[in-house]
């Protein structure tokens, strides 16, 4: 409130040294038009305008566009970033080379992938050459070498407060970056999210048509901040704003989180209405009927825009704290002592060593907790450790492994509604539950983002799904492949070898492929890539995509850009983040080892489920908040079934220059 109190004080302020430039609405306006025709983002037009942050425009309204004390030509508006925690120091900016990383940017500065996104809130949108990126000024003279830097340093304002109270998050000015204007209505400036599909769908076109209409788009795809023709007539093409090469780069995973706005002071899932929206895309989206839609929202009746916060439907009964500032949390593991049964209890032990190690760094902060692990059994037995659960004095539990007993803890706090968190159980059965979250990504999931992958690319090329033993996986996706590309060519084989170059009928000449590697083994890696290395050098434009991470990939990573490898990757560390150089000295001095993959999951399990809680135990207020903890991104969506399913991961992609 503070911090609101001081942003709108100084506005007034300001307002008596510079003329302001207004705008007034007129029929068809929106706020992402409005701030798209002035150069500003939607975050800068609302703080000038509180009130369009509903969505809610009137004809004839006028709002407050800049302050034009420079020359209206040359001025620029300035863009507030929030950091998440107070920052102190100078800050510098550096430009973006080729093959820069996000993951390489981490290990060359020496600064966590979390500390990083504090500095640069929009990272995934800016990774392209020639982009800016904010980084403490001592680690850009430290370990910067010839790097080119943008800017000369700027200080940081930081505010010390104690150690009981919320710290006040830094406030950085940042310059912001001018923006190409669009030349004439025929054309399109690309956005983030944007795909073929989309812009064929917003613009009534076919794919055929845009890529006739912008030769060169096929091959290079599409770039955010570009300019793309989307109309034929007698204007001249836009000409595209960089024409520099694609290089490699890691992005965070394209949210898929339409649930995660959700307003704590009201208690409703909400919905930001995006560009291209429809009233009957949303009812679909959500399962909700247009009466339900309607009566939460009486505005639209005058018509859906774009920035809109619609209202989808009220939350259920949430768990509520009885008293205190002590969490409770119970762990749930197999340990299975009691039974006699030690199938899991290697697995356990490690996952409560991480636990462990998470749980002193929270009570170290600050925290109040009361740990009970409990052993859990196995599967037969699990039921009678249920009575060891105080359903009256339980904030949290963590645990168990299996479904089945997942379920019977479901069952037991049916009438509390506590929070469950189950570590690795993940099936559509569970999904019903509104108080259990699953941290264990879906394999449906990748596969779905490997679908989306394919689909901005394909072009009628014949598809090979390279399978597991299991099959299960590659199955489910021929099968959406088949679905999403009508009349595809899509080939399950169970080596890499059996990878065949097409023919070309007209031609006769090699035509290029699509490859999927299923198998996450090591060895099916290191034959996957292999094979698509030894393709490339025989014909252009091959795509190949992995659902999982395997250490060829990196060791190869110049041979297989050309095979324009796309993967999927779920846990990994940072070994030169500063965050991660900590948690794994502390491991190392507590245990002197280093974590294994089982230790690493309860750490990061434990650690941000412990970081979601207050003092009132409402961790459910706190899940729209994305978080890589050692190894694993937390990024959690409500589903419209009621629980919360992470849908955190890595896109990484390797292009040629």
């Amino acid at each position: 409130m503070i911090k609101k109190l001081f942003i709108f004080s100084s506005l007034i302020a300001l307002s008596a040294v510079y003329a302001q430039k207004t705008h007034t609405v007129v029929k068809g306006d929106n706020p992402y038009n409005i701030s798209k025709k002035y150069g500003m983002t939607m975050d800068e037009l609302v703080i000038l305008n509180p009130k369009v942050k509903g969505g809610n425009l009137a004809l004839g309204e006028v709002l407050i566009i800049s302050k034009s004390g420079k020359t209206e030509k040359a001025a620029s508006t300035e863009k507030t970033v929030s950091s998440p925690a107070p920052v102190s120091g100078k800050l510098g900016k550096i430009v973006l080379q080729p093959k820069q990383t996000i993951y390489g940017i981490t290990k060359q500065y020496q600064i966590s992938e979390t500390e990083l996104r504090r500095l640069n809130p929009e990272l995934d949108s800016h990774m392209k050459i020639g982009d800016e990126v904010v980084l403490p000024s001592e680690s850009i003279k430290k370990f910067g070498g010839t790097q080119a830097v943008a800017s000369t340093p700027v200080e940081v304002k930081t505010e010390v407060v104690k150690k009981s109270e919320t710290p006040v998050k830094a406030e950085v000015s940042v310059e912001k970056e001018k923006i190409a204007p669009v030349s004439n209505e025929d054309s399109y400036e690309i956005q983030a999210k944007d795909n073929y599909y989309k812009l064929t769908r917003k613009f009534n076109l076919s794919q055929a048509d845009l890529f006739a209409l912008n030769p060169g788009l096929e091959g290079k795809g599409l770039q955010p901040g570009e300019f793309i023709k989307i109309k034929g007539g007698n204007k001249a093409v836009v000409a595209v704003v960089s024409s520099e090469p694609k290089t490699t780069e890691v992005s965070a995973p394209v949210s898929t989180n339409t649930y995660s706005d959700i307003s704590s002071s009201d208690d409703y899932v909400t919905y930001t209405v995006a560009n291209g929206d429809t009233v009957f895309g949303i009812l679909n989206k959500f399962g909700i009927t247009l009466d339900d839609l309607l009566t939460l929202n009486p505005n639209l009746s005058q018509g859906l825009k774009s920035g809109m916060v619609l209202k989808i439907k009220k939350l259920g009964a949430a768990y509520i704290k009885k008293s205190g500032d002590m969490l409770n949390v119970v762990i749930m593991l197999p340990f299975g002592f009691d039974t006699n049964d030690s199938k899991y209890r290697a697995m356990s032990l490690d996952f409560l060593s991480g636990a462990k190690l998470a749980i002193e760094r929270n009570a170290a902060r600050g925290q109040k907790l009361d740990i009970n692990v409990i052993d859990a059994g196995n599967e037969a037995s699990f039921k009678n450790s249920l009575v060891q659960i105080n359903a009256k004095n339980t904030d949290l539990i963590i645990g168990p492994f299996f479904k089945s007993s997942v379920l019977q803890v479901l069952d037991y706090v049916k009438d509390t509604k506590i929070p469950v968190v189950a570590p690795f159980a993940n099936s559509d059965e569970l999904l019903k539950y509104d108080n259990l979250i699953l941290v264990e990504t879906n394999d449906a999931v990748y596969s779905d983002r490997i679908v989306k992958e394919v689909k901005d690319v394909y072009s009628d090329q014949k598809i090979y799904i390279v399978a597991d033993a299991d099959k299960s996986k590659a199955t489910y996706l021929k099968t959406r492949l088949e679905k999403e590309l009508k009349n595809s060519a899509v080939v399950m084989v169970n080596s890499s070898q059996d990878i065949q170059l097409d023919k070309n009928m007209m031609t006769g000449k090699s035509a290029p492929v699509i490859a999927i590697l299923v198998d996450d083994s090591d060895s099916a890696g290191d034959a996957f890539a292999n094979k698509m290395i030894a393709l490339s050098k025989e014909v252009e434009n091959l795509k190949a995509f992995s659902m999982s991470y395997s250490p060829v990939f990196e060791k190869k990573v110049d041979e297989l850009s050309q095979a324009n490898l796309v993967y999927l990757m779920d846990r990994k560390i940072n070994t030169d983040g500063d965050f991660e150089k900590e948690i794994l000295a502390d491991f190392k001095k507590k245990y002197c080892k280093t974590p294994s993959k089982y230790a690493v999951i309860g750490f990061d399990v434990v650690n941000d489920m412990l970081s979601r809680e207050n003092k009132k135990g409402e961790i459910f207020k706190q899940m729209n908040k994305v978080q890589t903890q050692l190894a694993t991104k937390f990024e959690f969506e409500k589903t419209k079934s009621g629980a919360y399913v992470n849908k955190g991961y890595r896109v990484v992609r390797l292009v040629p220059n």
